[in-house]
């Protein structure tokens, strides 16, 4: 059972608890420095994927809902959880269409993140949706969402003062705000930059 990963020796591996959304593992190891010692990871059963919509006349769509586990209300870009074995775009796209109602035509790869990598393994995909159709809601059961328009600059201005603290949400308002300053404003110029995703 005994493995190296990376300047660590993992001596043990054992599952203390399962749902269907996460696992947490508990590991006996050996540190880099050579002491022994102990590691709790989580291990999510999906994957995180973000979709920041951008219309034509420059607004985005943020969403409000309650976050249980920081028992506050968060504004974030619509998000969700993705299986492992699906499509991160589809799911982005699902997940925007449920929250807001928008259905994006055109959706490009805007970052791949780790989330909180020092306990789990939670990864994330964050996708640029554009040329949006606005259609009817539908959410889940788990969610009470409200939905806000608002222009690019005034979202990453709630980002740059902390009125949103969602991880994904801040660093997707502020990487497409320094790729617009990279490119000059110039939106065909950015798309060039970023790979459009089926």
């Amino acid at each position: 059972m005994s493995k190296d990963i990376g300047p660590w020796r993992r001596l043990s591996n054992k599952t203390v608890y399962e749902n269907p959304w996460i696992r947490v593992e508990h590991h006996e190891v050996i540190t880099p420095g050579g002491t022994e010692g102990i590691y709790g990871k989580v291990c999510f059963q999906s994957k995180a994927v973000g979709v920041l919509p951008l219309d034509e006349e420059g607004y985005t769509y943020l969403v409000k809902q309650f976050r249980y586990p920081l028992e506050v209300e968060s504004w974030e870009i619509p998000e969700g959880g993705c299986p492992l074995d699906a499509s991160a775009v589809a799911t982005a796209r699902k997940e925007l269409a449920e929250e807001t109602g928008l259905r994006a035509q055109r959706c490009f790869k805007l970052m791949d993140m780790h989330l909180s990598n020092s306990v789990c393994d939670e990864s994330a995909e964050v996708f640029l949706a554009l040329d949006l159709t606005q259609g009817e809601a539908d959410l889940e059961p788990t969610e009470d969402i409200e939905v806000q328009r608002l222009a690019l600059h005034e979202a990453i201005a709630m980002a740059m003062d902390g009125r949103i603290t969602d991880a994904i949400s801040v660093a997707a308002l502020l990487k497409l705000r320094i790729l617009l300053s990279e490119c000059g404003g110039d939106m065909t110029k950015l798309l060039s930059t970023l790979a459009e995703v089926a």
